[in-house]
């Protein structure tokens, strides 16, 4: 009885007002919570530290990696067991897509600000519109004719391209111990694709036209955010329609004919829907990557994704690549995983030398505790003389 007279007498009401009231001060601070992301989200620069926040560089390359693989399957599912033969077109379709749901966000107000317009000009925006409808359609377009070690080769030039490129562009260089290990990770990626080698006149063209837009691109994206106050998806927002633009004469120009006449099923359009959502994905962890570390080490990544997948069908699925083939991989991953931890010391450095110091002079110390001694006069004692 003592147990029931507790909880519908007095005890058992203040007991319900307190979870009541500890409820309602959760509740409160998910709202301002909710609040304080929403009032960042509406300028730039609170945007950018957002993203910095949640997203680091362990993280937004993660993402892209995780993405990546998702994408090459689902490419894999679309090109071959449905058929689709149209490599520029499904790109169209992708940009398409992010466009729509990026619009969507500007709706429901998750989009984040973009910096103002005097910031950045129109020039530059437009330009990295342009590269990047280069660099996705021809991309797609080198992977469709040609195999994929002819692929890999080509993906290895983009490394020094960008390295020349920084190097007369923004004054940036590279230090001696990094291009060694840039130089491990391109042999041992040679070394593990050459086995599936196969050469094409007309993909061997695209490929190299493919090159110096890809390294631009990947540039130009990682400038951006890094210099100004630009976050991926703002800059996807601005940037997408212009894609969109150059990407529509050159699905006729690439892509073969008898896109029309596809067989447009609910099975075939399902999984091409999922590969251009993997598309907005990719997009985006690229764009995050890139922010977040330099175009250098996104192209290690991609590097990385290949080794990743040729020793995981080995390990996995019993595939014979070939020792060779394996003893290249693994080159290629001791090659990557010094660069890594040299780009790691150099930022934990760049961060060190950043920091504010904090540390008052002591000079300023001494006579501040100087003339509170002279303040302080004891009684019936005249003040001492400095």
């Amino acid at each position: 009885m003592g147990l029931l007279d507790y909880l519908f007498g007095n005890g058992g009401r203040r007991f319900i007002k307190r979870k009541d009231s500890d409820a309602g001060e959760a509740g409160r601070a998910l709202e301002e919570l909710r609040g304080s992301l929403y009032n960042e989200l509406r300028t730039s620069e609170g945007a950018k530290r957002q993203q910095q926040r949640f997203c680091g560089p362990v993280m937004a390359m993660t993402f892209n990696f995780m993405v990546a693989v998702g994408i090459i399957l689902g490419n894999k599912l679309v090109m071959g067991r449905v058929g689709f033969k149209f490599p520029i077109f499904l790109t169209l379709i992708h940009y398409c897509c992010s466009w729509i749901l990026l619009a969507i966000f500007k709706a429901l107000s998750l989009l984040p600000a973009a910096p103002p317009a005097r910031t950045t000009p129109f020039s530059s925006l437009f330009s990295l519109g342009v590269v990047m409808a280069f660099a996705s359609g021809l991309a797609n377009a080198s992977l469709s004719h040609n195999s994929v070690g002819f692929y890999q080769m080509a993906k290895i030039a983009v490394t020094p391209t960008i390295v020349i490129a920084e190097f007369f562009l923004f004054k940036k260089k590279v230090s001696f111990h990094k291009v060694l290990a840039l130089a491990v990770v391109s042999v041992g990626v040679a070394v593990a694709t050459v086995t599936d080698l196969e050469f094409n006149f007309f993909g061997a063209c695209i490929a190299l036209a493919w090159i110096v837009p890809s390294g631009v691109n990947k540039i130009l994206w990682s400038n951006l955010q890094q210099q100004t106050n630009w976050t991926a998806l703002a800059l996807m927002w601005r940037t997408t329609p212009v894609t969109i633009f150059f990407l529509v004469p050159l699905s006729p120009l690439l892509d073969p004919p008898g896109v029309l006449s596809f067989k447009w099923d609910i099975n075939n359009t399902s999984a091409i829907l999922i590969s251009a959502l993997l598309g907005f994905l990719l997009q985006w962890s690229g764009a995050l990557a890139l922010g977040a570390t330099s175009a250098t080490s996104h192209v290690v990544l991609g590097q990385f994704k290949t080794c990743v997948i040729l020793l995981g069908g080995y390990f996995l699925f019993s595939s014979d690549p070939g020792w060779t083939s394996i003893c290249g991989a693994v080159t290629a991953l001791g090659g990557m995983t010094v660069y890594t931890s040299l780009s790691l010391k150099e930022s934990r450095e760049k961060a060190s030398d950043q920091l504010p110091k904090h540390s008052l002079p002591p000079q300023k110390l001494k006579s501040t505790e100087d003339d509170d001694n002279s303040r302080y006069t004891p009684p019936d004692q005249t003040p001492a003389v400095v």
